[in-house]
C-alpha cells in the first residue's frame, strides 16, 4: 500500500444474499462455537502467542468502499469511504461464512461512517459470528496527516466541517466517534486499530499518534506496509517480483514501539496494489499470497492478510483467496493456526518483556 494521504479500492459484481452466520472453529479451536465470543479467548490468545514452533496467520478485511469500484473512474468513494453498497456488504458477510466453513475466521475494521446507513444487519450478523471487528477511523482519515483538510478528501470539499480545528483534532476525534458509534449502534468496543493506508515507516518517530491511540485505550495499532515490487509487465509478474513480495514479509512482523504500543504490521501484497494499482489476475494475486504464507509457515512467522471487500466482490467474487488460506493453514496442522490480530500483538508483546 502506498505511503499516500487517501489510500484506494474497487469495481462489478457478483451475487450473493445476507445469509445468517454459521458456527465456526476460531484458530483450530475444535468444539468453540462462534457465539461464544468473538476472536480468541484470552488463555488460548496466550497459548498461541507464546508457541514460538507455530505460525499465526490473520485474515483481515477493511469495511470501506474504494475509488475504481465496481469500474474504473468512480472516484466519489473518496468523499463516501463508509457508504457501503449493497454488494459490498453481501460480500462482506460471504467471506465470514467462507472461512467459516473452512475452520477460521476474519478479523475486519470498520470505517465508523458506516453505521450511520439504516441496515447494519449485515454486519451484527457478522460479529454474531465470531468475528472480530475494529476501529478504521470515522471518515477514513489520512493518520500523518499535518493539516485538517490533508486528513481527507471530504474535508477539501467541505472544509467547514473541521473549521478552526487542528490536524490533531480530526484525526482524535474521527478515532473517538468510531469508538463510540460502535458501542451505540453495535454494542460493541472496537477490537483494535487499523490506520487508513499503509506506511512503510509505520509510526515510527511519530510517538504523539501511538500516544493518542494509547490514550484512546488501543494496545495495538495495524499500520505498517513494507515495500514491495507490484509491476506487471506482460501478463504475469516476473519472478523477481514475487521474490521481492516473499522477502517483504520479514519487515511485516510485529514489534513493540517506545511508548508501548504495539505494531501489527500488514503482509504483501493488498489487494488493492495487486488488481487495483497494478491489473493483475486473480490467479498471480493467489500465488503471491500463497507464498507468503508459505513463507510465514516455514519460518514460524506471522502473516497479515490485508484486503477489501469492495475490491474483492469484483476481483475474486468466490472469495478464492481467503478459502486457499484457510486450507493452506489447515494442510500444515501444528505448524500455523489462524488468529486474530491480538494474537499476534499478544506475541509481540511476550517477546519484549525481559
Amino acid at each position: 500500500m502506498i505511503q499516500h494521504p487517501f489510500p484506494l479500492s474497487r469495481r462489478k459484481f457478483l451475487a450473493g444474499s445476507l445469509a445468517t452466520g454459521a458456527a465456526i472453529v476460531c484458530g483450530g479451536l475444535a468444539g468453540r462455537t462462534a457465539s461464544a465470543s468473538r476472536g480468541i479467548s484470552p488463555n488460548r490468545r496466550r497459548e498461541l502467542a507464546a508457541d514460538d514452533g507455530k505460525a499465526l496467520v490473520t485474515i483481515t478485511l477493511d469495511l470501506e468502499m474504494s475509488r475504481h469500484y465496481p469500474r474504473r473512474g468512480m472516484m466519489e468513494w473518496d468523499y463516501q469511504k463508509g457508504n457501503l453498497d449493497a454488494d459490498t456488504k453481501a460480500y462482506s458477510v460471504k467471506a465470514a461464512e467462507k472461512a467459516a466453513a473452512k475452520g477460521g475466521f476474519i478479523h475486519y475494521f470498520c470505517v465508523g461512517r458506516v453505521l450511520e446507513q439504516k441496515d447494519v444487519g449485515w454486519l451484527t450478523t457478522i460479529i454474531k459470528g465470531g468475528h472480530p471487528v475494529g476501529n478504521h477511523t470515522y471518515d477514513h482519515v489520512y493518520v500523518l496527516a499535518s493539516t485538517p483538510e490533508q486528513t481527507q478528501f471530504r474535508f477539501q470539499r467541505s472544509p467547514w466541517l473541521v473549521e478552526g480545528k487542528t490536524a490533531a483534532d480530526v484525526i482524535d476525534e474521527n478515532i473517538r466517534i468510531t469508538t463510540l458509534s460502535m458501542k451505540q449502534r453495535l454494542e460493541i468496543d472496537p477490537d483494535g486499530f487499523r490506520t487508513p493506508g499503509g506506511f512503510q515507516t509505520a509510526l515510527n518517530g511519530r510517538a504523539d499518534i501511538q500516544q493518542m491511540l494509547l490514550d484512546q485505550g488501543f494496545s495495538w495499532v495495524s499500520c505498517k506496509y513494507p515495500k514491495h515490487n507490484a509491476k506487471k509487465e506482460g501478463r504475469e509478474p516476473l519472478p523477481e517480483v514475487y521474490q521481492d513480495i516473499v522477502s517483504a514479509q520479514a519487515e511485516a512482523q510485529p514489534y513493540v514501539y517506545p511508548t508501548g504500543l504495539i505494531e501489527v504490521p500488514m503482509s504483501p501484497i493488498s489487494d488493492v496494489n495487486a488488481f487495483r494499482s497494478n491489473f493483475w489476475k486473480l490467479e498471480h494475486f493467489k500465488k503471491a499470497i500463497r507464498m507468503g504464507v508459505e513463507w510465514a509457515i516455514e519460518n514460524r512467522a506471522c502473516y497479515d492478510f490485508l484486503a477489501h471487500p469492495s475490491c474483492l466482490v469484483v476481483e475474486d467474487p468466490e472469495v478464492e483467496t481467503i478459502q486457499m488460506i484457510c486450507d493452506i493453514v489447515r494442510d500444515a496442522g501444528d505448524k500455523a493456526a489462524i488468529v486474530d490480530c491480538d494474537t499476534i500483538a499478544e506475541r509481540a508483546r511476550l517477546r519484549h518483556q525481559p
